[in-house]
């Protein structure tokens, strides 16, 4: 059973300090940290800071195709606020329009003011509460850039295959990328810590969007469900009731199945299969019990996919003492983003849905009394262009996302929110695409720290982070040191 503490306190010149990764090489450093073996070398050393009691659980949400987040996310001082409308041109949002377009956020940064889409009210609310927060032009690097000068100098190593689809959504969930790599953040996380949960046969990472990359580690698989599963529809489906034989087939058919899952094979991939194929099963039974204990929410989510996809992480949390769990690593998709025409149209549909959603499950952490337990954000593949195509927005890069939660340091816009006109030295093409200045890595060493992870540990769950952070000279940053500062 977990008990509730209060948060760790991890300061910046702390993580500096704590989270060594230098002396080794990145290609050498790469080509070892993501095998079986580097879990292995580590097991020695502990991978836990703070409690390890303290229920916490975080949940990853793929806004896949590419949302266009600069209509999510606006400058409302005056002169950005004309680049911004010069640029975008038709796909800007009136700032003066009735009813509005844009909803002002209570943040003033130096004279720097925002505002979200008028289709995201929970949103700005809960941004001015401080239980959510944004990202600025983050995206997926393997090393500072500064500009587009230095970009297209060849001295600097690119991701693979920017502006594709598969490359950037598959970067966004593994954080390195110069490799395709099939091994995921939140599954390192778990290599690392799944010890934590008392019922090994139940995963830490839990999908309701199947398999994905974010959750695969190189020990630990992830858990899918879907939102619909409940303690009589888990696991494999049964003959009818109905049927006067009914009990003997499903007995026979159960039996048939675990002989096969139960051999001995001599070829490593049947037997590998054989394993996972008998700790799903083990799963599903436990998963049975556990579900069967959820009492209803009362807090009310809308009928969306999304929504009932968070409704039943909440549930799942409700029932954790079953399941054994302490931490927690959940993951969805909310599909839809590539807009490559009626943007606007698209956007005014989309992202009130996944602005109730947000709402939702932060009404239902407070409900279940795990507000300041759990953290919620967005990725996506790439952001898009700030010009018009016509009707719509193309692929481009660096963006804006989404963090909320209790945990965070909320009311904030975290990152440096670029200029938008075409001009600025961070704009790689005449269509209006963003070099990004804050790094995948970077949001994600944050995160995995409040998670529980040892600094030990970072160079494993994020080969490319020493490229970013000097560990060896923390009163001093290097000049491509930014500091998040999302955690207290």
């Amino acid at each position: 059973m977990c008990h509730k503490k209060g948060r760790r306190s991890i300061s910046r010149r702390k993580f500096l300090g704590e989270a060594s990764c230098a002396a080794l090489g990145s290609t050498t450093f790469l080509s070892s940290v993501l095998n079986l073996g580097m879990i292995n070398t580590a097991s020695a050393r502990p991978h836990i800071i703070g409690d390890p009691n303290n229920y916490k659980a975080m949940v990853c949400i793929l806004l896949a195709g590419g949302a266009d987040t600069y209509n999510v996310l606006v400058p409302t001082e005056t002169s950005e606020y004309q680049d911004y409308q010069t640029t975008r041109s038709t796909l800007a949002l009136d700032i003066n329009a009735n009813p509005p377009e844009l909803l002002p956020l209570n943040y003033n940064n130096a004279g720097r003011t925002f505002a979200v889409h008028a289709g995201m009210p929970n949103s700005k609310t809960m941004f001015d509460n401080g239980d959510l927060a944004f990202l600025s032009n983050i995206g997926t690097l393997i090393e500072p850039i500064t500009d587009s000068a230095e970009f297209y100098s060849g001295t600097k190593q690119i991701p693979l295959g920017l502006y594709s689809h598969n490359d950037q959504i598959m970067q966004w969930q593994t954080s390195v990328p110069q490799s395709r790599s099939a091994v995921g953040v939140g599954g390192r996380m778990a290599d690392m810590i799944h010890s934590l949960n008392s019922i090994p046969e139940i995963s830490m990472n839990i999908s309701l969007a199947g398999k994905n990359r974010f959750q695969a580690g190189n020990t630990i698989t992830e858990y899918s469900i879907d939102n619909s599963t409940t303690e009589t529809n888990i696991g494999f489906d049964k003959f009818p009731s109905w049927w006067s034989n009914s009990g003997f087939l499903n007995a026979t058919r159960d039996s048939a199945i675990n002989s096969m899952l139960n051999q001995s094979y001599a070829n490593i991939f049947q037997e590998t299969f054989g394993n996972v194929g008998n700790q799903t099963m083990e799963s599903n039974e436990i998963f049975k019990v556990a579900l069967a204990n959820i009492t209803p929410l009362s807090t009310t989510f809308s009928a969306t996919n999304l929504s009932q996809d968070l409704k039943k992480m909440a549930e799942i949390m409700s029932v954790r003492s079953h399941l054994g769990t302490c931490r927690q690593i959940f993951f969805t998709t909310f599909g839809g983003w590539d807009h490559h025409d009626n943007v606007l149209g698209n956007q005014a549909v989309m992202l009130p849905v996944l602005d109730n959603a947000l709402s939702e499950f932060n009404d239902a952490m407070t409900e279940l009394g795990l507000h300041d337990d759990v953290v919620t954000f967005t990725i996506s593949d790439f952001a898009r262009t700030l010009t018009s195509n016509g009707n719509g927005s193309d692929h481009a890069y660096g963006g804006n996302q989404i963090i909320m939660g209790g945990p965070i340091n909320g009311n904030q816009i975290y990152g440096d929110y670029p200029s938008l006109a075409l001009s600025d030295p961070l704009n790689l093409s005449s269509r209006g695409a963003i070099l990004p200045q804050l790094s995948v890595d970077e949001f994600y060493a944050e995160i995995a720290l409040w998670f529980g992870v040892s600094p030990n540990d970072l160079d494993y769950i994020l080969p490319n982070l020493c490229n970013f952070y000097s560990a060896n000279c923390p009163a001093s940053p290097p000049a491509n040191y930014m500091p998040i500062g999302m955690f207290s």
